[in-house]
């Protein structure tokens, strides 16, 4: 028995010596080749300082109504690159990069001060305060996956600067970040120093699964790729996201929908394995003033692989609310 006990005693000493004392001899390489956001900008790019952050916007029409695109997880404006230019005809039409994503600037935990950029609550005032300085007093949200749930927490905390909802299957019911017993392990600094390296691995993964994104991925282009990966060439992307992972809290949006009173169009592809079209069917109802449309052969990246049935059912909202 004594030999049984010395032999656990050893087992323990040495997984706790894995668990504490590995992850700090695991070589962290810095990132190469990236450069400052800004170096990375395109033409059509503009930049504003928001909440103390710089925030990387485009911009194309004028006047009213104004539609504020928020891309999805991963993503940035260039996932709006086939609707900007043609929703521009009925008014303004806004795409920003939320933080950790795109060129919007990317602060580490030692660089800001006060409220965590990265939280959802955080976002919500940052949609609110670009539309402050840009003269804006109310606009459509256009949300799409979890840029869906950012644009329904903003309607829920400043109802008065949302005009409508337009929510592209919407991240509403799931997901939010990790569950509350594992935060406190995010936190444990053998987890932190080896944080960026887990990022790198989530990208690398969620790029082999973009295909399943879409209903045809036969549809996706290499120019397609390039653009969901420019933005990895920004300077400490990956410790970024790892920020922005550690702040993700599930927001239970679903106990306040009824809270929502303003119009809202709901649109889900009939193939979307990312957010399930039952949710956003389910959403519709659950909404007091919604409507819903279901694109058929088509996959989570509405606005991307079905560009013309997207606008279809937008500028045909858009035509009611006048």
């Amino acid at each position: 028995m004594k030999r049984f006990q010395r032999v656990i005693l050893l087992v323990l000493v040495a997984l706790a010596f894995v668990l504490c004392v590995v992850p700090f001899l695991v070589p962290v390489s810095p990132l190469r080749n990236t450069v400052p956001p800004r170096q990375l900008a395109d033409p059509d790019s503009r930049f504003v300082s928001v909440n103390g952050l710089e925030v990387h916007y485009e911009s194309f029409g004028q006047g009213e109504p104004v539609l504020v695109l928020l891309h999805g997880l991963g993503a940035s404006t260039w996932s709006w690159r086939e609707v900007m230019l043609p929703l521009s005809q009925f008014g303004t039409v806004i795409a920003f990069d939320r933080p950790a994503f795109g060129l919007t600037a990317r602060p580490l935990a030692s660089e800001w001060e006060g409220e965590n950029p990265y939280t959802a609550e955080a976002q919500a005032r940052l949609t609110v305060g670009l539309l402050d300085a840009l003269g804006i007093p109310k606009a459509i949200l256009v949300g799409h996956s979890a840029g869906g749930s950012i644009a329904t927490l903003t309607a829920l905390r400043f109802p008065e600067r949302v005009q409508a909802l337009v929510l592209v299957s919407p991240a509403i019911y799931e997901g939010g970040g990790a569950p509350a017993w594992v935060r406190p392990l995010l936190r444990v600094p053998q987890v932190q120093r080896l944080g960026p390296l887990l990022v790198r691995l989530l990208i690398s993964r969620l790029e082999g699964a973009l295909p399943s994104a879409w209903h045809d991925p036969g549809k996706i282009r290499p120019e397609v790729i390039a653009g969901y990966k420019k933005p990895l060439q920004a300077e400490n992307w990956d410790r970024a996201f790892w920020e922005f992972l550690m702040a993700s809290r599930p927001l239970e949006l679903d106990k306040h929908l009824d809270e929502i009173v303003q119009p809202a169009l709901v649109i889900t592809g009939d193939d979307d394995r990312w957010v399930p079209s039952t949710q956003s069917v389910r959403l519709a109802e659950e909404l007091p003033n919604a409507e819903l449309v279901v694109i058929p052969n088509c996959g989570h990246l509405v606005q991307e692989e079905c560009p013309e049935a997207f606008l279809q059912a937008v500028t045909s909202f858009l035509s009611r609310l006048r």
